[in-house]
């Protein structure tokens, strides 16, 4: 949820895959619809590469638990994990990714209507999925993990990285100082 400059809210959805980190699907709403919900589980399953019956990993809150997300759980297309109950870990990935898009993008804009957050966000998932690098996968973007596209991403960073300090001891080593220059004699008489 994000107030706006008027007061009013906007909420926000999204689904995460969490090998990857690629955001698979996302809503913004001027109104709470836990319904929502049901449908980017959906529109996420589509997208799904895995042959084996995905697991959405939820929190308790009302728009994981109610008539249209069971509905889809009920469906076969996925199954749902309850965070901390069901199993020792939880949702963080995604609470993660909520962080950073409020404190690091969302929060620093004028934000005045559904609309305006909807680009905002809309912006903000394709530039996380498509071009910032991930540390957890050496460079990598999220994309390029989910879609198995970018192997050769951390040997192009690991070469990069000699090139660099090559080049920076070479330059340093060039550079001469008057401590390192050779005493110059001074003849007074």
């Amino acid at each position: 949820m994000i107030r706006l400059l008027d007061g009013s809210r906007a909420y926000l959805h999204a689904v995460i895959d969490n090998f990857s980190r690629r955001i698979l699907a996302w809503n913004v709403a001027g109104s709470f619809q836990p319904a929502i919900t049901a449908q980017l589980l959906r529109s996420a399953s589509e997208s799904m590469t895995e042959s084996d019956k995905p697991a959405v990993l939820v929190d308790g809150g009302v728009e994981n638990f109610n008539a249209a997300v069971d509905e889809v759980v009920e469906s076969g297309i996925l199954k749902r994990i309850l965070a901390q109950t069901e199993i020792t870990y939880s949702n963080s990935l995604i609470e993660s990714w909520w962080r950073v898009l409020k404190h690091q993008w969302l929060y620093l804009n004028t934000l005045d209507s559904v609309s305006t957050i909807r680009k905002l966000v809309a912006f903000y998932v394709e530039q996380h999925n498509s071009h910032l690098p991930h540390s957890a996968f050496q460079g990598q973007t999220p994309d390029e993990t989910y879609f198995a596209t970018g192997d050769h991403i951390p040997k192009q960073i690991q070469a990069a990285k000699i090139t660099a300090r090559e080049a920076r001891m070479k330059s340093n080593r060039s550079q001469k100082c008057q401590a390192c220059e050779e005493p110059v004699a001074i003849t007074c008489g």
